[in-house]
């Protein structure tokens, strides 16, 4: 039988780091995101004992004698934590009772469980690691080091690339998860999203909220995909759907709990202008995406068909896992004002600074794509480092002061700086 070679993840040193020196790493990140075999190749050569919540005799045991469960004096693994809640107390009591770093390594599919529960749960006792899908450098062995570079070094930053349309529409259409990634068959791939999706909302969708319309819910996810890369409001989809504002805008939050789509903030600082704060939506991984817009590759580069909003979800998706590694710990959302003016990512790190990017399609690029980086940096001043146009182009060209032109796949292929 034909084995997938198993490829090392950007997050490893990561969840590495938190063992030596936390009670409790929570690995916290989409289904099939690649969650169980990172922490299997983290626990390696450690004494480790695994459970798995998705396994009816496991989860029994863990509801029936939660303390019992979590007895090890070695490293205990546990797969979907989120499926046994309860055992975040008995964790709680053994971490404190014997508080060396290291003693419990989780992962779950849920951010609702990541980012609310375990935190009130375990305060000062876990740190959690998100994980998401492949990254292109993840895929080629590329260093994916953008995000670095750009803040060290500025407009200084150069590169040029043999990356074409073509490929870029492939990438988008393949995206990151693994099960899909690794799909030569186009229809293949397409089964295992269609199923993928459908198994998120008859499954974990159930386990966070009492959602009365799964139909419907379905129906927006599609609505959402032909939407990626703008904003979204609820009340913009009430319509549509025939459900209440309220109910949309529950919907959209469980969708972000179990990492099919992310939200990006608004960007604001006030600078005097007036802002506008709405989020921005992506989906987690560009080829759910793409199927749920049953588009493919070659459909892509044809006139008139998605590709610079597929294009842009797709780069904002890169960014979003290249900051859970970065060195430079940033922040992103998008900018756009009443004047129209509009950067596509803000990236701002803890010292203010500033970096602009803005997506574009084509291969060449006019003065008039710069508009909203050049209001970005007019207003920030010393505080903006650089403004970025990522085209489809193959070469770094410079467009003003501390703005320039650069292939997409500089996100991946570009290293950081020692």
């Amino acid at each position: 039988m034909h084995t997938r070679p198993l490829i090392p993840r950007h997050a490893s040193a990561k969840v590495d780091a938190a063992l030596a020196d936390t009670r409790v790493v929570l690995v916290s990140g989409a289904r099939q995101a690649g969650k169980s075999t990172l922490v299997r190749v983290v626990a390696g050569d450690r004494l480790a004992e695994r459970r798995d919540l998705d396994r009816e005799q496991d989860r029994t045991i863990a509801i029936a004698d939660p303390t019992g469960f979590v007895d090890s004096t070695e490293l205990l693994v546990i797969d979907e934590i989120q499926r046994a809640p309860d055992l975040l107390r008995a964790i709680k009591v053994s971490v404190d009772e014997d508080p060396r770093p290291g003693r419990y390594l989780l992962t779950g599919s849920s951010a609702l469980f990541g980012m609310i529960a375990a935190p009130d749960a375990l305060p000062g006792r876990m740190q959690t690691v998100e994980l998401w899908p492949f990254s292109q450098g993840e895929i080629d062995s590329e260093p994916d080091g953008f995000i670095d570079a750009i803040f060290a070094l500025g407009p200084g930053l150069r590169h040029t690339s043999t990356v074409t349309r073509a490929d870029y529409a492939a990438r988008i259409v393949r995206g990151g998860l693994p099960e899909a990634a690794f799909r030569s068959d186009p229809q293949r791939r397409e089964e295992f999203l269609d199923a993928y999706v459908q198994a998120l909302i008859d499954r974990d969708v159930r386990q966070l909220s009492d959602i009365q319309h799964k139909g419907r819910l379905r129906k927006l996810v599609r609505l959402l995909a032909a939407r990626s890369g703008t904003i979204v409001a609820a009340n913009s989809l009430e319509s549509d759907l025939e459900l209440s504002r309220p109910t949309i805008a529950r919907y959209l939050q469980v969708l972000e709990e179990i990492f099919l789509i992310k939200r990006i903030p608004g960007w604001s600082r006030n600078l005097g202008t007036r802002v506008t704060a709405a989020q921005k939506l992506i989906f987690v991984d560009s080829g759910i995406l793409a199927n749920e817009m049953a588009i493919e590759a070659r459909a892509l580069l044809r006139p008139g068909a998605p590709f610079g909003p597929l294009l842009e979800s797709f780069v904002l998706s890169e960014l979003s896992r290249q900051l859970t590694w970065s060195s430079q710990r940033a922040e992103l959302s998008h900018y756009r004002d009443r004047d129209k003016f509009e950067v596509d990512a803000v990236l701002e790190n803890r010292s203010g600074q500033v970096v602009g990017v803005e997506v574009k399609a084509a291969s060449t690029v006019r003065a008039a794509d710069f508009r909203g980086l050049q209001r970005l940096r007019d207003r920030l001043g010393e505080d903006f480092v650089a403004g970025v146009v990522l085209y489809t182009g193959n070469s770094t060209l410079p467009f003003g002061d501390k703005l320039r032109v650069m292939p997409v796949s500089a996100l991946w292929q570009v290293a950081a700086p020692e």
